[in-house]
């Protein structure tokens, strides 16, 4: 059995913000373009875990009458609520000690559709394996940063970057592995 790998699938606008103050994401749309979806459906394929932080899972039950991730275990990291709703199971514990046992199970890839909190959390226990963050030609200014700091320095590899007709650019990273680390 393979490690299941921990990836985030995000956009980011070029200064790094991932939803406006009053946390709008509608700029989004700018690169909207009917038969695109930049990968995200082949990406889709090979997950069947998602995490959600709380906010981000309350957004996302405003967006759409359907639940994006309906077919797929969907855990929500929240320090209120417990127990399950129609969608999620919400989940309270340690971030370390739910990957770890996600891991141990067999399944596809995890993937962490946001936010910035459970990004952070993630990477300062540095169990993000994949990144691919796609970033929207636009300055937002201000707003919900996708990277907040506060964490340890993390080298990553290139694996891949694409450019689109709309301006999108959109980055594959990758965790390094400790043996290619360099001393910073």
């Amino acid at each position: 059995m393979s490690k299941r790998q921990v990836m985030i699938f995000i956009a980011c606008s070029v200064d790094g913000y991932i939803a406006t103050k009053d946390n709008d994401i509608s700029w989004l749309d700018m690169v909207d373009r009917e038969g695109e979806d930049y990968g995200y459906f082949d990406f889709i394929k090979n997950v069947d875990t998602v995490l959600l932080g709380r906010k981000t899972y309350d957004k996302v039950l405003t967006l759409s009458d359907t639940f994006w991730h309906k077919d797929r275990k969907t855990i929500v990291l929240s320090n209120s609520k417990t127990g399950s709703d129609e969608n999620v199971t919400f989940f309270n514990g340690p971030i370390t000690e739910l990957i770890a046992d996600l891991q141990k199970q067999e399944g596809k890839n995890i993937f962490c559709d946001g936010g910035s909190e459970i990004i952070f959390e993630l990477m300062k226990h540095d169990l993000i394996d994949r990144f691919i963050i796609s970033v929207i030609p636009v300055f937002l200014g201000d707003g919900v940063s996708l990277f907040k700091p506060g964490r340890h320095i993390q080298r990553l590899e290139l694996k891949r970057s694409m450019s689109f007709p709309s301006g999108l650019v959109q980055l594959w990273y990758e965790k390094m592995n400790q043996n290619k680390d360099l001393l910073l």
